[in-house]
């Protein structure tokens, strides 16, 4: 498929992808997928995306828990020394790399 944008469009496009290559582009992405991952780990292991309670102030409260467990959570896998994890890969990507050549 073949898409014919806008001369203003492609210009935007050129130096969004030009940013990308940037050093700073790099630490700022890297950050960002440290938040990303918090809130992964956030959402799988401790349900983040049902509240239990009804009501914003429980519900609020049930956050700031969250938070606290995931944080003494990481501090007692900081103090036993145990590695972070890597990125996960896709059940796709599993399949792929079991049938590539070596």
């Amino acid at each position: 498929m073949l898409t014919i944008r806008r001369q203003t469009h492609y210009q935007a496009l050129h130096a969004a992808r030009a940013r990308e290559t940037s050093a700073t582009y790099t630490a700022e992405y890297a950050r960002r997928a440290g938040i990303e991952g918090t809130l992964s780990q956030g959402t799988r292991a401790y349900g983040l995306r049902r509240a239990r309670y009804l009501g914003e102030v429980k519900t609020a409260l049930q956050h700031i828990v969250t938070a606290a467990v995931i944080n003494f959570v990481r501090m007692g896998n900081w103090l036993m020394e145990k590695p972070l994890a890597k990125t996960r890969l896709s059940a796709f990507e599993r399949v792929m790399r079991q049938y590539a050549p070596c």
